[in-house]
């Protein structure tokens, strides 16, 4: 996972060399769920987080380009339990690949798949009374995935020459678990995105 991540930070940085790339960070929050692919009984909410990275923006032809990003993203969910709440969160880096499409001076669509490595997980247990975080488990049970495919689709907004809006939806391709024996819920992670982006060439 690490060689992975260093070579798609590699790229991006190379790719800078370009002087029409544009380079840049990016952050903003996350809105995410699960989508259950076993038990619709079991019932989720929201919860929120953040993400942050870097982003290039590499011009093709006309009005079609590439924007590669490497991020740190944090992804969950709350549930109501018999014995209270609970409330997952797993942090990733996320790598989108998405193609960048101009349909207009300022506006652009983002679509194109997205390469997530898992790098932790937190549980945190409230009984109203007392809570317990839990961020050791047992992996062989609960069986998570570490590496998932999915893919992402939005648009961005110019605010300025160096400054844009984006707004977008990622959704897991491939369920949390390896082969379905996992003691959590089967699900798909669901994010919704919005954040700036500071981009100099």
């Amino acid at each position: 996972m690490k060689k992975s991540i260093l070579i798609a930070a590699a790229l991006l940085v190379a790719g800078a060399v370009n002087a029409q790339v544009k380079i840049g960070a990016t952050g903003g929050l996350d809105v995410s769920n699960i989508i259950k692919t076993n038990d619709n009984n079991f019932d989720t909410k929201y919860t929120t987080g953040f993400n942050a990275g870097i982003t290039l923006e590499i011009p093709i032809v006309g009005p079609l380009g590439i924007e590669p990003e490497v991020l740190y993203a944090q992804k969950g969910y709350k549930a109501n339990i018999p014995s209270g709440d609970f409330t997952q969160t797993r942090n990733f880096v996320d790598v989108p690949l998405l193609a960048r499409i101009k349909l207009a001076d300022g506006f652009a669509v983002l679509v194109g798949p997205q390469f997530s490595f898992a790098t932790s997980t937190r549980n945190v247990y409230s009984n109203g009374i007392s809570t317990t975080t839990q961020t050791q488990y047992n992996n062989d049970r609960d069986n998570l995935r570490k590496n998932i495919v999915g893919g992402v689709a939005g648009f961005s907004i110019d605010l300025s020459k160096s400054v844009d809006f984006r707004a977008r939806y990622a959704l897991d391709l491939q369920k949390n678990n390896g082969d379905g024996t996992s003691q959590t819920p089967e699900y798909r992670n669901q994010v919704f995105q919005f954040g700036l982006a500071f981009k100099v060439y």
